[in-house]
């Protein structure tokens, strides 16, 4: 039997597992395909999986169930996200899986204990768009192409700057343990700034009133905030690959349209999430 593998928990967390050594079932959660959801017992850690069948593509729909699980089980557990579309084999594979990476899970695990991920989204006018194109010289095609390279690249480097100053901003507003940062041009002339931040559980409260103020602060920028979610970009950031499984087909999402991807880079050397 395969199993479609969705999180990692403390076994402590689940009191339903204390007498059993086996797969219990999660009452009335259900999962990809509407698959009946168990925890499955390994030493000290809940793994949350559901029967699988490897032959059965995965939908969009998929996708939402996969996020909702892990969502439902961070209600009651620090947990480390599989990635979408992991799939063990049988319960060999999982096993064997669990068990040689099971030192580095206790150890994210204890390193995320009461730890949650907001994310904020940050619109901002592109510095360059309004940016009138000058009449260039055209001697010759090749100084043509190197004008423009050169033009090209003052953009990109005053578009990083603005990303930076506004990255660097929200971290001395909002004084995250640990962020992420990422940065995209859309096609209607936005930047826009995509920020993970790793918080305390019990302070998610104080950082939605700290987002009310700023949001009436920055009148340039449009914000936007979600969460508390499970931390998933920084369990990706401790997280070695730590198993050979072959994942399942992706799930065919129609891709937008290509923009141009900025590097945000320093102050804190943020990583944006592959």
């Amino acid at each position: 039997m395969a199993w479609y593998a969705y999180c990692i928990g403390e076994k402590q967390a689940f009191p339903e597992l204390a007498r059993h050594r086996k797969p219990v079932p999660m009452e009335s959660v259900h999962g990809v395909s509407g698959n009946q959801v168990f925890l499955y017992p390994a030493s000290d850690l809940a793994i949350i999986v559901s029967e699988h069948n490897p032959s059965e593509a995965l939908s969009q729909k998929a996708g939402v169930d996969h996020a909702r699980v892990i969502a439902d089980c961070f209600q009651h557990s620090t947990v480390l996200p599989f990635r979408f579309g992991t799939v063990f084999n049988d319960d060999e594979s999982l096993r064997r899986s669990i068990r040689s990476n099971q030192r580095q899970f206790l150890s994210n695990i204890d390193k995320l204990r009461g730890k949650t991920e907001m994310h904020l989204k940050i619109f901002v006018d592109d510095c360059c768009a309004k940016e009138i194109a000058r009449s260039l010289p055209t001697e010759t095609v090749g100084r043509e192409y190197l004008t423009n390279l050169r033009e090209t690249a003052s953009r990109q480097r005053e578009r990083q700057t603005r990303a930076r100053a506004v990255s660097f901003q929200m971290h001395k507003l909002f004084l995250p343990l640990d962020e992420e940062v990422s940065c995209r041009l859309t096609e209607s002339g936005k930047m826009v700034l995509d920020i993970a931040h790793l918080i305390e559980r019990k302070y998610v409260e104080r950082y939605q009133n700290k987002f009310a103020t700023t949001s009436a602060m920055m009148r340039e920028c449009h914000l936007q905030v979600s969460g508390p979610w499970p931390p998933y970009h920084f369990v990706h950031r401790l997280t070695r690959s730590t198993h050979t499984q072959q994942p399942a087909a992706a799930v065919a999402v129609p891709a937008p349209a290509a923009v141009p991807a900025i590097p945000v880079g320093s102050p804190d050397q943020l990583v944006a999430m592959a």
